[in-house]
């Protein structure tokens, strides 16, 4: 079984996976607080699947990129988790899983802010790159050369105008059952700094 975490973005979430199958799940909307929220609501997802803690074999978690804070809080929890029981842990690309239910060519987009956009292609949740941030112009035209079939993510309706004809899904956050589902091929637990972070040291 597999739990599966998201804090890099406008939301807290988890989700249990049994055999490919969601057990429970649950994605709360937030910009913050995810440090305090996290533990309960992981519990109360584990109490609606059924399941106790050490029936887990696995915990998924988003590395990014998104917030740095949000980030670190679902890496320092889900590794606290797999090391209290013993069992591993695994990073999933927060854009892996926007892309995961999408069919056929799309990109996932996350808005960096500062006119610069965290993007990756995908081929029905294949990457066919790794994931990048560029500003804004630059990828508007990498859009338009992929002839993407979707743009996927809270950054999704930047990059609209070079695909006119593409889905646009402009979810906010991933969802917490592709990230315990991509977990099983996940990669080492370390987070996906695209750039350096806003705050500086005073008088730097």
């Amino acid at each position: 079984m597999v739990v599966g975490i998201d804090t890099c973005l406008s939301a807290c979430a988890a989700a249990v996976l049994s055999d490919g199958r969601v057990l429970a799940a649950r994605s709360e909307a937030m910009a913050r607080g995810h440090q305090e929220r996290l533990a309960p609501l992981v519990r109360e997802v584990m109490h609606e699947a059924g399941i106790g803690f050490f029936e887990l074999d696995l915990v998924g978690v988003t590395v990014g990129p998104g917030s740095f804070t949000g980030l670190r809080v679902g890496l320092a929890f889900a590794k606290g988790l797999g090391g209290a029981l013993d069992i591993p842990v695994a990073g999933v690309g927060a854009l892996a899983a926007l892309a995961e239910p999408v069919e056929g060519r799309a990109v996932a987009a996350i808005d960096a802010k500062r006119g610069q956009v965290y993007l990756q292609a995908f081929e029905s949740a294949a990457p066919l790159g790794a994931p990048e941030v560029l500003p804004l112009e630059a990828a508007l035209e990498q859009v338009a050369n992929l002839g993407a079939a979707a743009l996927v993510g809270p950054g999704a309706a930047l990059l609209a105008p070079a695909a006119p004809g593409a889905r646009v899904l402009a979810a906010e956050a991933a969802d917490p059952a592709a990230v315990a589902w991509l977990a099983r091929a996940g990669g080492p637990p370390r987070p996906i700094y695209l750039r350096a972070p806003d705050a500086r040291l005073p008088g730097t």
